[in-house]
């Protein structure tokens, strides 16, 4: 019954509740809570989905000066990414190369090692057969019997001279024997460097494709007008750079003349102004940026290392205020960029994949160190 009398008043306050919510209810009485919109009879409204844009692109309508600064950064970084893995590309090939060379030195000294101790035993064979046809008696027995006062001399120095030559006979054989011993192990070892440096070359193979493929991926998602626009951020971001350095004072004492190699070196890269960067390129065709400046010095009478970490690591260096043309500019902290010093300020270089061997200036980028060749 209680439960009965709380619904019948539930109800009661619902009704009151609805008397007062009428049109016409004097001042001050309690408005109603809006009624819900009718339904529609249109589907209902599906907002498209969001348009994903390649990093570092605007979306449309939001293209501007900054995303495209956003999209050159990434695009250095990756060709960035792409030269020190040709570094070390470059470095495990050469290793391959001297391996290789390497494993078959060895294998024809293990050959010439085999026919040694072939002909030694055949040498040491045929006294053994000597000494059989003899009755099987040893030398020093056979003169004990002679009668012979001088034969028996005669028989003295020859009966040392074979004792000696016996044992340098023996003395060969052995050492010929630890020599093949050596170049065998020598020749595992070194066939497991060489496969180890395989191994890195086609890793750093794998990297410099992917990296080169992903910044051409991003540029090719740019139009038209934006990939003209980034070419030109380049330039403008290389003149600014090289505004700043020439206005830092870096050129007041820097005119000194280049050596007799040098101005060959400097000629060489010259002439190679136009043709394009490939990685791992060393002419004559097209370079990467080591392989210009090592083919140049080679046309200069000078070998240097191949590769530009290996440049900075053995090669002399020098101020940037003390460079004359012929030097090498070692550029960014990992030395994975380098270009030939040319004079008043500018450099040659092969820059990256897409561009071709260029002047440029030298202080476009951020220079790591100087180094000499023909110090």
């Amino acid at each position: 019954m209680n439960r009965h009398r709380c619904v019948m008043a539930a109800i009661t306050v619902v009704c009151a509740l609805a008397v007062l919510s009428a049109p016409g209810l004097t001042p001050g009485a309690y408005a109603a809570p809006p009624l819900p919109p009718a339904p529609s009879t249109s589907p209902p409204a599906v907002a498209p989905p969001p348009v994903v844009m390649p990093p570092g692109v605007a979306a449309p309508g939001t293209k501007g000066k900054k995303s495209l600064e956003v999209v050159r950064t990434e695009i250095d970084d990756l060709y960035r990414k792409a030269a020190s893995a040709t570094d070390a590309y470059n470095l495990a090939e050469e290793r391959v190369d001297k391996q290789s060379d390497d494993v078959v030195a060895l294998a024809d000294a293990i050959v010439r090692g085999q026919l040694r101790i072939e002909a030694l035993r055949k040498l040491a064979g045929a006294a053994a057969r000597e000494q059989y046809r003899g009755g099987g008696l040893p030398p020093e027995a056979r003169l004990v019997l002679t009668t012979d006062p001088q034969l028996f001399l005669d028989g003295v120095g020859r009966i040392q001279q074979g004792q000696k030559a016996t044992k340098d006979l023996l003395g060969e054989l052995t050492r010929a024997q630890e020599d093949l011993e050596t170049y065998t192990r020598d020749a595992s070892a070194q066939w497991q460097k060489l496969e180890s440096s395989r191994a890195k070359k086609e890793e750093a193979k794998k990297e410099i494709t992917k990296r080169i493929a992903a910044a051409k991926k991003l540029e090719a998602s740019l139009e038209k007008d934006e990939r003209e626009r980034l070419e030109q951020l380049e330039k403008d971001a290389a003149a600014k750079a090289q505004s700043a350095w020439l206005s830092s004072g870096a050129l007041k004492d820097i005119n000194r003349e280049a050596s007799p190699e040098g101005k060959k070196a400097v000629e060489f890269a010259l002439d190679q102004i136009g043709k394009p960067y490939v990685w791992g390129a060393e002419g004559p065709s097209s370079y990467d940026c080591s392989g210009l400046t090592s083919q140049a010095w080679i046309a200069a009478g000078r070998r240097i290392p191949r590769t530009s970490q290996e440049q900075w690591r053995q090669l002399p260096r020098v101020a940037v205020e003390d460079m004359r043309p012929g030097d090498l500019i070692i550029y960014f902290q990992d030395a994975s960029h380098v270009a030939m010093y040319v004079g008043d300020g500018m450099i040659v270089q092969a820059p990256r994949p897409g561009r071709n061997v260029t002047l440029s200036g030298a202080g476009a980028m951020a220079i790591l160190g100087v180094v000499r060749p023909d110090k």
